[in-house]
């Protein structure tokens, strides 16, 4: 890989704004597997008090005013279900996935990430390309328009000869203000992508010829790389965490028990509060069925069941996307060596052909309507090349992602 586009991924990687917030939410929902989990054991709570009580006279039975007090220490478990049906089991599993779900997601964001950069890199190389080809069209069709004037003032030209380089001219002044800015903005894209300014040591040459992103693509490669996809795994944790949910919801129907229970120490005085004989406990079982609730715990029921159908769905969506932009990319590298073989040529003969032109339009043997002709001819091919250089380099790119990011690694520099 081109050491510069390296370094433009990493600083992408470490700061781009889209990535972070993937990752944020990875932090969240992990928080979110933790709380589940924690349902599944008991809660351990310690407390003390005391309490004092005062009875008027007229209320005692010994006619004088009674004060007393209690002291209490006590370590217990407040309200612990016990999962006999699985009900907690499948919350915890369906966090569980969802956490999964969103690491195959951050994986899934990163590889579209360097994709993403590789590919403002290429587009900026290309347009630089472009720009740089529209400014030498412009510096020879200068040329040609002040060698035409001088022919025309010595009355060998003529005005329509004079005309025609005039209206190539502004042709190519306007391509070279057009492309400009689209390096302009083709740069502006690649700061937001790497989310930090960007140095000019960073910045990629023009042409691409000096530009590679990515190792060939290995011969054989199988067709189960695309079960490593992380969008691929993370329909699959999705499609799982809705069928935990199920288990959940059926749950439901089964009686619910839980437990509270304490053991400790209490007495009236403060000094006796850990004698012997002051020992306390309480054990409160509870079991909680459900008879009638208007029909909710079915319809919750099919709401998990539906939401299950829902992620099978997208989860063959997606393996049928995975097979088909596989197959697109392929599609495209089949003919791209040919093409660009195709169109160097043709830029070598269109090169040839302007060549010949100009010196029979210098000998006066020709009209320069046919050099005209032949530069735009030319202008045009060398701007087909670089168009098909970045189709073939972006092939690449493509490649890396519809793959999942593992079987093309990058290139070393």
């Amino acid at each position: 890989m081109d050491e510069r586009l390296r370094q433009l991924i990493d600083l992408a990687l470490a700061n781009n704004r889209d990535l972070r917030q993937t990752a944020l939410a990875i932090d969240k929902a992990r928080a979110q597997y933790r709380v589940q989990r924690a349902g599944l054991f008991p809660a351990i709570n310690a407390s003390a008090g005391t309490t004092a009580k005062r009875t008027p006279a007229e209320l005692s039975g010994s006619g004088q005013a009674v004060t007393s007090r209690s002291h209490s220490v006590d370590l217990g478990v407040s309200g612990w279900e016990i999962d006999l049906f699985g009900r907690l089991q499948s919350l915890r599993d369906q966090a569980l996935e969802s956490y999964l779900a969103s690491e195959d997601t951050l994986r899934s964001t990163r590889i579209s990430l360097v994709a993403e950069v590789a590919a403002a890199y290429l587009t900026l190389s290309a347009d630089s390309a472009l720009l740089a080809i529209s400014r030498d069209t412009l510096t020879s069709q200068q040329s040609s328009l002040t060698l035409t004037r001088k022919r025309v003032e010595l009355g060998v030209g003529s005005e329509l000869e004079l005309r025609q380089i005039e209206t190539s001219v502004e042709t190519a002044r306007r391509d070279v203000a057009t492309y400009t800015a689209q390096v302009a903005v083709d740069r502006n894209a690649l700061v937001l992508l790497a989310g930090a300014p960007l140095p000019d040591s960073l910045l990629p040459p023009a042409g691409l010829d000096s530009v590679t992103a990515l190792r060939p693509l290995p011969a054989g490669l199988p067709s189960t790389v695309l079960q490593e996809r992380p969008d691929v795994l993370a329909a699959e944790r999705a499609l799982r965490a809705a069928n935990a949910s199920i288990g959940a919801a059926r749950a439901a129907f089964f009686p619910r028990i839980s437990l509270t229970a304490t053991a400790g120490s209490a007495s009236t005085s403060l000094g006796g509060l850990f004698a012997a004989g002051s020992g306390a406990w309480t054990f409160i079982p509870q079991v909680s069925l459900p008879i009638f609730d208007g029909g909710a715990n079915r319809a919750n029921l099919q709401v998990a069941e539906a939401d299950r159908n829902i992620a099978l769905a997208r989860y063959e969506q997606t393996v049928q996307s995975a097979f088909r932009e596989v197959a697109d990319a392929l599609a495209q590298r089949a003919t791209v060596d040919t093409r660009l073989d195709a169109q160097q040529k043709l830029v070598d003969a269109t090169a040839a052909s302007y060549r010949l032109s100009e010196a029979r339009y210098l000998k006066g043997v020709d009209s320069y309507l046919s050099t005209l002709d032949a530069q735009r001819s030319l202008y045009a091919a060398r701007q087909n090349l670089v168009s098909l250089k970045l189709a073939a380099a972006s092939n690449s790119v493509t490649l890396y992602k519809v793959l999942g990011g593992g079987a093309l690694s990058p290139a070393s520099p």
